[in-house]
């Protein structure tokens, strides 16, 4: 694959991850979605979204009604939403993950500054990666970046819970209530500790959000799933676990399925598999699988251990 189709796939991420980073920032001010405390309900496109029981309170409707009004506003857009994500997993995995949350956005820009100031992704790795230099001059940027991260995600909760207008007005004007001030003392506190030590483990353990998409994509043995071909498992002694280094989960993407349960398809370590075989006019060893190649790859989980049919890895076969 050329580099320039690589290259490609992960700016197409950096821009939908942008956008919908800007999208979790925004989304409050624009009154495009938030849950107002001093209302008591939702505000969804600018308009009121409650659960339609003011008029069963006041005697208007009967409870018919009320439970029906119940059912299409608050259960039933759950049910949507929460089955779209689910869906998607089932079929393709941590896409939300890897392609839109505002969480690995800040994991990956992280990742990406530690890389360059101590040669290693995380404090916890023992051993720097393979061909990284390390600059301990850009440890004032990192911790700054920690910290700013930590502020505007502390800020943008707090959007979502109260009028943005007066938290905004309040912050320019040095005028935050002590209540505004603890959230985000204390919000951007835990961010700052979670962004430098635990990014990774919290998006690995910590996120309902994740681990349900995982459980779904884990249900599915014909998923979407990065599958190594061990036909040419010689063409890999010299890479210096190029993907490995390169994963921003910190996974092994040539291990198991059940052992790369926390995959987003970030594809970082296909991209970083194909530009080492290029260097060697080769294909690369690592392609996202579906359907009966990815069920060969599942079923590596449980005890079998059979071979991904090495048509799974011709060049006009792609997962869709």
């Amino acid at each position: 694959m050329p580099l320039m189709v690589v290259d490609h796939r992960q700016n197409q991420r950096f821009i939908l991850r942008a956008a919908f980073f800007l999208l979790f920032v925004l989304a409050a001010p624009l009154d495009i979605f938030r849950l107002d405390l001093t209302l008591g309900h939702f505000i969804l496109f600018g308009y009121n979204w409650t659960l339609g029981l003011d008029p069963f309170l006041a005697g208007e409707i009967g409870p018919g009604e009320a439970a029906l009004n119940i059912i299409l506003r608050g259960f039933l857009p759950i049910a949507i939403g929460g089955g779209l994500l689910i869906g998607i997993a089932w079929r393709w995995g941590r896409l939300y993950c890897g392609w839109l949350c505002p969480h690995f956005s800040v994991v990956e820009a992280i990742n990406g500054l530690m890389i360059r100031t101590m040669g290693k992704p995380t404090l916890w790795e023992k051993h720097p990666i393979n061909g990284a230099s390390s600059d301990r001059r850009y440890w004032p940027l990192t911790l700054l970046a920690v910290v700013g991260f930590a502020f505007v995600w502390a800020l943008s909760l707090l959007t979502y819970l109260l009028p943005p207008h007066e938290i905004y007005d309040n912050l320019f004007a040095g005028e935050l209530t002590r209540n505004q001030t603890i959230f985000l003392s204390v919000g951007t506190a835990i961010f700052c500790i979670e962004f430098l030590l635990a990014r990774h483990l919290f998006c690995r353990f910590g996120c309902a959000v994740g681990l349900f998409q995982s459980l779904a994509w884990m249900a599915n043995r014909k998923a979407m799933v990065v599958g190594f071909d061990n036909h040419r498992t010689e063409s890999c002694i010299d890479c210096n676990a190029a993907c490995d280094s390169a994963c921003p989960m910190r996974l092994k993407p040539r291990s198991i399925k059940r052992r790369m349960f926390t995959c987003t398809q970030c594809a970082r370590c296909l991209d970083a598999c194909e530009q080492v075989q290029q260097k060697h006019a080769a294909p690369p060893l690592l392609r996202w699988l579906d359907d009966e190649c990815a069920r060969h790859v599942s079923e590596r989980d449980f005890g079998r251990h059979p071979d991904i049919p090495s048509d799974c890895f011709d060049n006009n076969r792609e997962a869709h």
